[in-house]
């Protein structure tokens, strides 16, 4: 399938889908499966719809199966595009990781992510931040100013690293779950932690930050608009593509629900060359019930028509209509691109 965008998807979209009422997972077929069975069904199953995979590290991608993975991944013509690190699964971080009160876990989690960062290094690849389990539960828990400077050394040092390594760093904000407060829950406290690093001294140019579309619905946050904070910043390094409600993280099909809100988020990543260094379109999907391949196979072909349909948006009369913030005749090139007879 042609694609405007490269692309990559995440294999945690393929196992078990655990809920808190499911437990063990909605797709018990898969409980038993390895990892390398499963890159195998994933490579195999979406051979034309994708470009590479994303994996956690160190649960699902390490230095022990690396080298099977490696061997499916590139035999099947695909790459490992990035690498994000899984320390919210790891019950030893139940109080945070990079903000544990104790010392001696949060240098492990730091010395862990670092080894990440190599893997990512030895694989050419991106390496994903999102400390879902950074934060707290109840008021009156968390010193606060410890828990931030606590996370900013961590960054800090995890950046300095990955500069040393030639890895980008994708920075990734949601605002609950696992954690009920996550530090880092929304795009500004992302640019923040940016800012603050930067302060140190060290060098952010690599520093990015990813969008997970669900997460920014979650927050009330315009995609759109944001794409366009981040790009402004050069900061616009990622995509999770998805959809939900915007009451929970559903990570649902792309384009099955905020339809205008992903095609005006096309729209723009088109207007400020998204793509062209090399960016992609990765797929963060949970299908709870669906048909696994099937559901990214979906969401794929969503995303190409959307992006096609955003492409047929005049932008010159869109500017023209934003110049002048007329939404309706905005929304009547909007309508046309979508096949309105106007």
């Amino acid at each position: 399938m042609e694609r405007k965008l490269k692309n990559s998807v995440g294999i945690w979209a393929f196992g078990p889908v655990a809920t808190r009422f499911v437990p063990g997972g909605y797709h018990t077929e898969v409980v038993e499966e390895s990892m390398e069975a499963k890159t195998e069904r994933v490579v195999k199953g979406l051979e034309d719809y994708i470009d590479g995979l994303e994996y956690h590290y160190p649960n699902e991608i390490n230095e022990k199966n690396v080298e099977a993975i490696k061997d499916i991944v590139y035999g099947n013509g695909k790459d490992i595009y990035c690498i994000a690190l899984g320390h919210h699964v790891n019950a030893r971080y139940a109080l945070g990781s990079f903000i544990n009160p104790d010392p001696d876990i949060r240098h492990e989690a730091i010395d862990v992510a670092k080894d990440g960062i190599d893997l990512a290094a030895s694989l050419n690849a991106n390496f994903i931040i999102w400390p879902g389990g950074e934060g707290y539960n109840y008021p009156f828990q968390t010193d606060y100013e410890k828990m931030w400077n606590d996370f900013i050394d961590a960054i800090a040092e995890l950046t300095e690293h990955a500069n040393q390594k030639g890895v980008t760093i994708f920075l990734e904000h949601k605002n609950s779950e696992p954690a009920m407060k996550i530090a880092m829950r929304n795009i500004g406290m992302v640019l923040y932690v940016i800012n603050k690093v930067k302060e140190k001294g060290i060098d952010t140019t690599s520093l990015k930050v990813n969008m997970d579309w669900q997460h920014l619905i979650m927050n009330g946050e315009n995609l759109a608009e944001y794409a366009r904070i981040l790009a402004m910043e050069n900061k616009l390094g990622h995509q999770h593509a998805n959809s939900g409600w915007g009451s929970f993280d559903d990570d649902n099909m792309v384009g099955a629900l905020c339809f205008m809100e992903t095609l005006e988020l096309a729209k723009e990543l088109q207007l400020v060359g998204y793509g062209k260094n090399g960016e992609r379109i990765g797929y963060d999907l949970f299908p709870y019930t669906e048909d696994q391949i099937e559901a990214v196979k979906e969401s794929v072909i969503h995303w190409e028509f959307i992006y096609d349909l955003a492409s047929k948006i005049d932008t010159d009369r869109l500017y023209e209509a934003k110049k002048h913030k007329d939404a309706v005749k905005a929304y009547r090139e909007v309508y046309k691109a979508l096949g309105a007879k106007i």
